[in-house]
């Protein structure tokens, strides 16, 4: 069976009409999955409770795309000079689904701005600018004329690791497009891979439960480096027979779901 992968979408403003946001995605992560085998489902932004559970009762897995900051609110500090634009709308929706998804052991897959939100749902911080606030690391921000696909370091996925196993290299080249990073990581989580500067890149579940977080963006990357195809494959995989990924039976946080 094909699975159903939820992406919660980002807002974007119109400029053409007064007053107008409109909710979307990213093709590039649409098109990542497809072409794993899943069929994707676009989360609106939405303040109504029961319209995100209705959502998620009818997926198997969320995929935490990449986007704007997170307000820094959501971890307990004020706001640093050098924070980017926030969305607490889309923050809100992210750590509800994120929440629900952890307790019912459904797969999650989180990229760039996505494994950010997960730490966050678990308790832990972010840098709200490295250049700012962790000067001892490299630049990971791109600047506008780098392509999104341009290789910027080595990651290091740790032994053992979901994504050591996934990626079967000991070291990968990875596109660097964030200007945030982990810097306390969450309750329940725990580090499987490093860039160079010791930035977390990659963040995973201490429980059976599907859960692979990273810190690039393997959807630009898919036509150069077939590795990060396999990423979304063992994530689908997973949404398909979450019993052949090892995660134990789901708790039904989100009541039930389709069959």
């Amino acid at each position: 069976m094909q699975p159903l992968v939820g992406i919660p979408c980002a807002t974007i403003k119109s400029e053409g009409a007064r007053g107008s946001a409109s909710s979307a995605v990213p093709q590039s992560y649409l098109e990542a999955l497809e072409v794993s085998g899943a069929a994707p489902l676009l989360i609106p932004i939405t303040g109504r409770e029961s319209t995100l559970r209705a959502l998620y009762r009818q997926i198997d897995g969320l995929l935490l795309a990449g986007g704007v900051d997170l307000d820094p609110a959501r971890y307990g500090e004020p706001p640093h000079p050098a924070l980017g634009k926030v969305d607490p709308r889309r923050d809100w929706v992210e750590l509800t689904l994120t929440g629900w998804a952890l307790a019912d052991n459904m797969p999650l897959l989180g990229i760039c701005r996505g494994i950010q939100t997960l730490n966050v749902a678990c308790g832990g911080s972010l840098w709200q600018d490295i250049s700012a606030q962790a000067p001892a690391c490299a630049r990971h921000h791109s600047r506008p004329d780098e392509p999104y696909n341009r290789l910027a370091h080595t990651v290091r996925p740790e032994p053992h690791s979901r994504l050591a196993r996934i990626l079967g290299d000991p070291e990968v080249e990875v596109n660097s497009l964030h200007h945030q990073g982990i810097r306390d990581v969450g309750a329940g989580l725990h580090v499987t891979a490093r860039a160079p500067d010791g930035l977390v890149e990659g963040l995973e579940s201490d429980g059976d439960g599907w859960v692979v977080a990273v810190q690039w963006h393997p959807e630009w990357l898919l036509e150069e480096d077939p590795r990060m195809k396999k990423l979304f494959e063992a994530f689908v995989q997973a949404s398909t027979h979450p019993d052949l990924a090892g995660a134990p039976p789901r708790r039904s946080v989100g009541t039930p779901k389709r069959k």
